[in-house]
């Protein structure tokens, strides 16, 4: 069976840019999931599943992360009579890397899904509503929670807001802002159309980069390698960075008061391409 792509698998979940989301309900497409080259897989028990078939994918997922297979699994909000199940089932799966909780609005639903899972699983809090992204800041802080993430579509329905970048900055700002109160890495955006092409996808996460956020959910396995580039160091931002630190490491002058706050963004941006593999590229 096949076990997580070997550069994904070392990733830390904190530096995860494209999140993959995969019906738990369709197994077949489980191992190629895995297989590709998106940061983070999340197996998805709630919005893609109707209510009929979530018993079967629940098994499905749990038979799968106990024989060898590594995944986050997006459960059913706390409301949701099926929450009980998921976290039940999850409690004793092996390969959970974490959970991301639908729905979350408030902050006391992420700390009490943390405590009926095995002691330090993470939890991603999607926030999908008004209410939620009120409350980002204390979600943020709860005791449990990894990362936010953002519920576009839903959180749309809800306020009756469009698409458009614009219309959802608020929102997205806010998640930004709570997640640097709490200490959290940065928030996760939500998806483009599973049958965007690959302009929409770029400009999408130019989008999410330009807010500040760091993550960004995807619907089609196809998109998430031109979501990594588009959440990694440009090529241009990589070769600022070398010149600067090798300036620094040839005993360069300090300059202008701007130059240790410089070489600190160089530093951090050596250190992401390091991660994602592209500083000896």
């Amino acid at each position: 069976m096949p076990i997580r792509n070997r550069r994904a698998a070392t990733l830390p979940a904190k530096l995860s840019r494209s999140w993959l989301l995969i019906n738990a309900a369709r197994q077949e497409d489980f191992a190629p999931g895995l297989a590709s080259e998106a940061d983070s897989v999340i197996f998805d028990l709630e919005a893609s599943v109707p209510d009929e078939s979530k018993v079967q994918a629940r098994q499905s997922v749990l038979s799968a992360l106990n024989g060898g297979m590594t995944a986050w699994v997006r459960i059913s909000p706390t409301t949701s009579d099926h929450w009980e199940d998921d976290v039940a089932a999850l409690s004793r799966a092996d390969g959970l890397r974490g959970v991301m909780l639908a729905e979350t609005e408030r902050p006391e639903q992420v700390t009490y899904t943390a405590m009926r899972l095995r002691a330090g699983t993470p939890v991603i809090a999607l926030v999908e509503s008004a209410l939620g992204v009120e409350n980002a800041t204390e979600i943020a802080s709860a005791p449990g929670t990894f990362r936010l993430a953002f519920g576009t579509n839903d959180f749309r329905k809800d306020v009756g807001v469009s698409a458009d970048p614009m219309a959802l900055a608020y929102a997205r700002s806010r998640l930004v802002i709570a997640s640097r109160v709490g200490g959290l890495p940065g928030a996760i955006d939500g998806p483009t159309p599973a049958d965007a092409d690959g302009d929409a996808v770029a400009a999408a996460c130019e989008v999410t980069a330009s807010m500040g956020m760091t993550g960004k959910l995807s619907l089609n396995r196809g998109q998430v390698e031109q979501v990594n580039a588009g959440l990694s160091p440009s090529p241009d931002e990589l070769e600022w960075a070398r010149e600067l630190i090798t300036q620094h490491e040839e005993g360069g002058s300090i300059g202008d008061g701007s130059y240790l706050p410089r070489l600190a963004r160089a530093q951090k941006i050596a250190a992401l391409a390091d991660s994602y593999g592209l500083w000896n590229a």
